[in-house]
């Protein structure tokens, strides 16, 4: 988490560089400790220094952008954004909206609740008149539960809602959900502090919790994933609609920061095969990445087509409204993994959807 104070240096060797004061969370002996954190625009690097005996904790690394820096509470509030299943198939435009309204994603899962369990969320609407409609369109089928961060944003995604009546956010408030998207009642938000923090621990917990069931079918399925130098450019939104236009359909999604070994596993089958094996890793755990699994029919086969070489100079010719003709960078940084055998569909959704989340 970033934090503590913030003061400009010049280095006569190197230009300008960030100093932060930062806290960083040791798991294994339970103590917060406390760091110099220097980042240095000019080639994008970082390092880290113990404060009290000034020794590199972490030495210089390179192609640390900002957006690869994670914001803490300072400055910034969280608040849960909540899609019905109403919502669901308008994923793509949704995710895309909420990114114009200035508010970052950072957390996200595709969920499947029962009724005791909306019930237990909405608890402190129980004396309210919509409590049964809001029971219902979280029960109807998957929602998608966000977690956003930016200035003021449990007040701003509440503007970013609109009124409950379409009509009137029509004539009122036309840069609303309610307007953009013509239907009311597609999102929810909560009120406070309080709200925000309670309804983010239901969704994401982060002491033990439950772990809220994913809406994952595994059946005619393949697996996306969008890597994380997409979802840091904000691409992952046009990359989520280009997919249900095409015509596959959503069955879970879900944001993973994954660890070097767990990318490792994943991408086990092109060690030896694929020269660019060891940079592929280090791209799936550069940041967050987003996982998806699609169903359609004979859905790993027509996902690759749709992805496109995995070069996308090659894919801009030779299909040039491939994913990674449109999204890609280079071989490594290409947008999206797709699943390239047919078998290994089911193997590679559940690794996200049965292994990872639980």
């Amino acid at each position: 988490m970033l934090g503590g104070s913030l003061e400009h240096q010049d280095s006569e060797e190197d230009g300008k560089r960030y100093c932060f004061v930062v806290d960083w969370y040791d798991a294994v002996a339970s103590l917060t400790r406390r760091y110099q954190f220097l980042y240095y625009p000019k080639d994008k690097s970082v390092e880290m220094a113990v404060l009290s005996v000034h020794l590199l904790f972490v030495t210089m690394m390179k192609d640390i952008t900002w957006e690869k820096m994670g914001h803490g509470v300072f400055g910034h509030d969280q608040t849960l954004g909540l899609l019905n299943s109403k919502a669901v198939p308008k994923m793509g435009e949704m995710l895309e909206f909420i990114q114009n309204k200035g508010l970052k994603i950072t957390k996200m899962k595709m969920c499947v609740l029962t009724r005791a369990e909306a019930a237990e969320f909405c608890v402190g609407y129980k004396d309210k008149e919509f409590y049964l409609k809001l029971i219902d369109n979280m029960t109807s089928g998957p929602v998608v539960a966000l977690e956003l961060l930016g200035d003021d944003a449990i007040c701003a995604w509440l503007r970013a809602i609109g009124p409950e009546n379409a009509e009137e956010a029509v004539a009122s408030a036309p840069l609303t959900v309610a307007s953009q998207f013509g239907e009311a009642n597609l999102c929810y938000g909560p009120r406070c502090a309080g709200e925000a923090a309670q309804q983010l621990e239901f969704f994401f917990p982060t002491s033990g919790g439950i772990i809220r069931r994913n809406s994952v079918v595994l059946e005619d399925c393949t697996c996306c994933v969008v890597k994380p130098h997409a979802v840091l450019s904000g691409l992952a939104p046009k990359i989520i609609k280009a997919i249900t236009d095409a015509g596959f359909e959503i069955t879970a999604i879900q944001m993973f920061h994954l660890e070097r070994v767990c990318a490792e596993e994943f991408l086990e089958v092109y060690k030896g095969v694929v020269p660019e094996y060891p940079s592929m890793v280090t791209e799936l755990t550069s940041g967050p990445c987003v996982a998806i699994a699609l169903r359609a029919k004979d859905a790993p086969k027509a996902f690759r087509e749709m992805t496109g070489p995995a070069d996308p100079e090659i894919a801009r010719h030779l299909r040039p409204r491939s994913l990674r003709a449109l999204f890609g960078i280079d071989k490594i940084k290409n947008a999206v993994h797709c699943t390239d055998l047919p078998e290994d569909g089911i193997l590679e959704v559940e690794y996200f959807f049965k292994i990872l989340d639980r």
